[in-house]
């Protein structure tokens, strides 16, 4: 059972994805919370596997929650939940190493899906993220020499994570094993100094280490 808590000041918007989720089988939403501080809170005396987050919220917003929660209780898959994709706030929210991003135009069944792969330790962009992701990435220089000391292999595999890809995806484009994936994921992790794959997507973007 996928256990969700739902974090948003609107409370009809709460409701709507509360009835959404309750006639999928597997997913419970076990408490909903209208700010924050609530989030924080819950996070810290309730077991729940996934956090679906505003992030504009009165008092202790989305993004200063996620923060304490990603640092307290970093096995819970923190899930985004906005109106705002501007790319300040992308790249804000990125940094934090949240499992995942979305916009609240998504359809139902989208949600649905992204909660049941975040659960399986997938990252979610939304397209629009996506291309801004891409967007940086096809306007990169040529000119930047350092790689991290990244393998040809790692920089193919880098390239399909900022793709969103996953290990079963990159596996298969790559005729290697999703085993083989992961070791190399690791060893990528580990020079450029980051914690997960949207942490290594965004610091790709930032450092200029793909052209597309």
């Amino acid at each position: 059972m996928i256990r969700v808590v739902i974090a948003d000041d609107h409370p009809l918007l709460r409701e709507g994805l509360r009835r959404i989720l309750e006639f999928e089988d597997g997913i419970q939403v076990i408490a909903e919370v209208g700010d924050g501080q609530g989030a924080i809170n819950i996070a810290r005396s309730t077991p729940f596997d996934i956090l679906l987050m505003d992030i504009n919220m009165p008092g202790v917003n989305g993004l200063e929650a996620s923060r304490v929660i990603r640092r307290e209780r970093p096995e819970i898959g923190i899930l985004i939940l906005t109106v705002d994709d501007s790319d300040e706030k992308v790249f804000q929210i990125l940094q934090l190493g949240v499992a995942g991003y979305l916009l609240k135009d998504v359809i139902p069944k989208a949600l649905v899906d992204s909660i049941r792969k975040v659960y399986t330790g997938e990252p979610i962009l939304s397209p629009s993220v996506t291309g801004k992701l891409l967007g940086q990435l096809s306007s990169t220089s040529s000119a930047s020499k350092n790689n991290f000391g990244l393998s040809n292999r790692e920089m193919e595999i880098l390239t399909y994570v900022v793709k969103g890809a996953s290990n079963r995806d990159i596996g298969i484009a790559l005729f290697i094993s999703e085993k083989t994936v992961k070791n190399h994921l690791s060893n990528i992790f580990r020079k450029l100094e980051v914690e997960d794959r949207t942490q290594a997507a965004l610091k790709s973007v930032k450092m200029k280490l793909i052209e597309l």
